[in-house]
Parts: C-alpha cells; sequence; structure tokens
C-alpha cells in the first residue's frame, strides 16, 4: 500500500508540474524590435516577485505577420530553405518545437498596425500554425504603440495613405487589433492603450521643445524630452538622430508593467525595480498607469 500510495503521488506531482500557472510561464513571442522593448524588463519583474518566467523568441526587426507567416510557409514547403530558417538559423516551427509554451503572442509591424487588410489572412494562419504545434497554448496579441507626437510620419491607415497624427495612429491601430483579437478569440495585451493614455493625458506629459534648433543642433546638446516613452533625439557618433518609434527606458518600463500584469495577473505597482534612467517620481506613475490599463 506504501509503494501504491507513492507512485500516485509521483504521478499528482508530475500532472501538477506539467500545467502552467500563475508563478510559473513559459512565454513565446513572434514579433520584432517593438516586442523586445516591451519586454526588456519582464524578466527583471518576474525575478523581484518570485515568479518562474521562461521566454523564447522569433522576433525580426521591422517583421510584419505576413513576414513571419511566409518564412514559416517556406519552411514547410522545404525545410532546408534558408529563407525558412531566418531566426538565427532555426525555423518558427523547429522554435515553437523546444518544449510546451504556454503563451505564443504575436502582433502587426508597427507602421502596418494601423491598416487592418495587412492583418489578414496573416494573422489567423499564423494562429493556426501555431495551434498545429502548441495545441495548448494561450495564443495572444500584442498590441503595439503609436509613434510619438512629433514624429515626421505616422503610420499607415490604408493602401497610400498614412495616419495624419499620434492620435488617429492610435484609433486605427486599436481598432485593428480588436476587430483581429475578436475574429481570433483572443484577448490583448494593451501596450498601446498605455502610451496612448500618457500621450492624452497632462500629468507627465511630453512636449516637444519649441525652444531646440532643430536644423542647426551642436553637438552634444540634446532638445528638452522629459517624459518621453520613445528613444526620440539622441546623438550617435556626433550624428544627430531621431527615433520618434521604439520606446525608451521609461517605454520599455511601461510596456514591460504591461506585459508583467497580463501574464501574471498581478498588480504593477507592487513592482520595485526601476532603471537607473527612469525617475523615480516618473516610474511610480508608470505604475499607476499599468494598474489602470490591465483588467484581469
Amino acid at each position: 500500500m506504501k509503494k501504491i500510495f507513492l507512485v500516485v503521488l509521483l504521478l499528482v506531482s508530475q500532472l501538477s508540474f506539467g500545467q502552467s500557472n500563475d508563478n510559473a510561464i513559459r512565454l513565446f513571442v513572434i514579433g520584432n524590435s517593438f516586442s523586445q522593448n516591451a519586454t526588456a524588463y519582464l524578466p527583471n519583474f518576474a525575478k523581484e516577485r518570485n515568479k518562474q518566467l521562461v521566454i523564447g523568441r522569433a522576433e525580426l526587426g521591422g517583421c510584419s505577420l505576413q513576414q513571419h507567416w511566409e518564412y514559416a510557409e517556406a519552411a514547410e514547403a522545404n525545410p532546408g530553405d534558408p529563407k525558412g530558417k531566418p531566426y538565427k538559423g532555426k525555423s518558427l516551427r523547429m522554435l515553437l518545437s523546444e518544449g510546451t509554451w504556454d503563451v505564443v503572442t504575436i502582433q502587426q509591424y508597427s507602421y502596418l498596425s494601423p491598416d487592418l487588410d495587412t492583418y489578414s489572412p496573416y494573422a489567423e494562419k499564423l494562429y493556426n500554425y501555431i495551434k498545429s504545434i502548441q495545441p495548448n497554448a494561450r495564443i495572444v496579441l500584442h498590441q503595439n504603440w503609436a509613434y510619438r507626437s512629433d514624429a515626421k510620419k505616422f503610420g499607415r491607415v490604408a493602401a497610400n495613405q498614412l495616419a495624419k497624427d499620434q492620435k488617429e495612429m492610435w484609433q486605427k491601430s486599436r481598432a485593428a487589433y480588436h476587430t483581429i483579437a475578436e475574429q481570433l478569440k483572443v484577448n490583448i495585451i494593451p501596450v498601446g492603450d498605455a502610451f496612448n493614455t500618457m500621450a492624452s493625458g497632462t500629468e507627465f506629459l511630453y512636449k516637444k521643445d519649441m525652444a531646440f534648433d532643430y536644423e542647426n543642433p551642436v553637438y552634444p546638446n540634446l532638445p528638452d524630452q522629459t517624459n518621453s516613452l520613445n528613444m526620440g533625439y539622441y546623438w550617435k557618433d556626433k550624428e544627430f538622430v531621431f527615433d520618434p518609434n521604439h520606446a525608451n527606458e521609461a517605454g520599455r518600463y511601461l510596456g514591460s508593467l504591461i506585459w508583467y500584469a497580463f501574464l501574471f495577473k498581478e498588480s504593477p505597482e507592487k513592482i520595485q525595480y526601476v532603471p537607473n534612467k527612469v525617475p523615480v517620481d516618473f516610474a511610480a506613475y508608470l505604475r499607476k498607469v499599468a494598474e489602470k490599463t490591465v483588467k484581469f
């Protein structure tokens, strides 16, 4: 009887270990530089809060849903085709087959995010493909953000038509993500919503420095970019560079807070970690925004 009890106990423990829970998650991210930005501090948060987190990645800069799908399609047609192995020599199938993944995320390329037509049929094809390899995985959409208010151009809302400003880019992008989420019956990691809360609020609002001479910048001077969530202006080898799209440290912090709260169903206000380049009071406000944005 004692031996039988031990065998049963062992089986139960093995079954329990195989089930995902809110403290142990295997996450696989299919995306691009925006997903890299938005998950930058996720491992820091998980470690601080004693969560077990494993992250697998299939990320390529500027990669759209269509491109990810076409790479997967090429690999299925010919497993030896280098075109189907863009992820450091591996195919999407190879990466997805490395163990069991609890959550798999997909997202659109930021420039195409406001254009609903660019999601189909690729989001559905990727969804079905992932399910064929990881049938028990929870698939979710990572909603990326609109470009900074002073960007020189914004994302595409339709063929040959760009959004006129940050607000329109966010509105059309949000609508597209929600339409696809409804079609696929999946949830959304609302990073874009959090960025918009910051962009449309009054507290800690970024405003372009109108006193700076952008046409004739003098190294190493920079405009005042207080409260920006995006890289903005910076010097690279004495070249004046402008990136209104990618997240800076504060934006990466906010994005990671959203991912953490969504995945682990725990208040981001419990997080104590703050990156060196993010002011403490700003970080505290970003945690509040994340808390209000994620519903669980």
